[in-house]
């Protein structure tokens, strides 16, 4: 288990430092730099999945397609929602926009929440109660406010429940299904990185290069740090854990000189508290697991 604290709290890390690296690739946009990291980060992945053994995802997944002609619409599908969210992840620091990006990634499981309950019929408990509650809360202040959230936390909110929906529908909510929306962005990321791409700059400042490489390095480790530590952990104590990488963002964002205004503050509390009750549910099951490990498996 601690090996994969170690995993999880390290892909967190190496998220946030994602989050803070596009300050060091002026000057390509966010759009090349989404680019080249889907192009350096796939194949990354692929040696993974092949020394791992696991490349047999990808195979049943396009042997799943030929029995399956939805697949042919869900695939492109989920592709674009995630393809989507990656964007997002570059574009919102450089452009002013981190604070609202990780106002979504806290608001995300809460969403999660409630969609388990009216999708999958889950019960809701008392903190989960709560949390949505203090949720609506940040986001009625928010709305009367400013008139509305941000479209950048919407974007993330939802976009990513709807994309692990999607997934689950599907059945490739795996390694092989996130391959596989890596590879049907390559001709969007080609499109970013090497045809409408600034070549001038590369010329300019030779160690861009190295920069990028960097960029396609840490992305491809934090994603398989980030799957490993999944199957080192029970879900709950994963669960829990996850909440550190949002918490970095918003380091990350204030960091690159963003801020909270005045009137935002009891959006970010609320959400923040729904997120804490979250943590604590999360821990008393962790403290339940190792206090009962027999009953719980049973």
């Amino acid at each position: 288990m601690a090996n994969g604290v170690t995993l999880l709290l390290s892909s967190a890390f190496m998220f946030a430092l994602l989050y803070y690296y596009p300050v060091w690739l002026s000057p390509l946009d966010a759009e090349q730099i989404f680019g080249w990291r889907m192009l350096l980060t796939l194949p990354g992945v692929s040696l993974y999945l092949w020394l791992s053994g696991e490349w047999r995802l990808v195979v049943s997944l396009f042997n799943e397609v030929k029995r399956r002609p939805l697949l042919w619409v869900g695939l492109p599908l989920s592709a674009l929602l995630v393809g989507v969210q990656l964007w997002i992840f570059m574009w919102a620091p450089v452009n002013g926009r981190g604070l609202p990006v990780s106002l979504g990634y806290f608001m995300m499981p809460l969403v999660m929440v409630v969609l388990g309950r009216f999708v999958y019929k889950e019960q809701l408990s008392f903190l989960r109660i709560l949390a949505v509650v203090a949720a609506l809360v940040g986001v009625a202040n928010q709305v009367w406010q400013t008139g509305g959230v941000s479209w950048e936390t919407f974007v993330v909110a939802l976009g990513y429940p709807f994309y692990f929906l999607l997934r689950r529908w599907q059945g490739n909510d795996h390694l092989g299904g996130i391959w596989c929306d890596m590879f049907l962005l390559l001709p969007v990321a080609v499109w970013f990185a090497l045809i409408e791409g600034d070549a001038v700059a590369f010329s300019d400042n030779e160690s861009l290069w190295w920069l990028v490489i960097g960029l396609g390095l840490i992305s491809a480790l934090a994603l398989i740090f980030y799957l490993l530590s999944a199957k080192l952990l029970t879900f709950s104590l994963f669960g829990l854990l996850s909440y550190l990488e949002p918490v970095l963002l918003v380091f990350v964002s204030l960091l690159l000189g963003e801020s909270i205004a005045e009137h935002e503050w009891l959006t970010y509390i609320a959400i923040w508290a729904a997120v804490g009750l979250l943590v604590i549910e999360g821990a008393q099951k962790v403290w339940r697991s190792r206090r009962y490990p027999v009953s719980d498996q049973a």
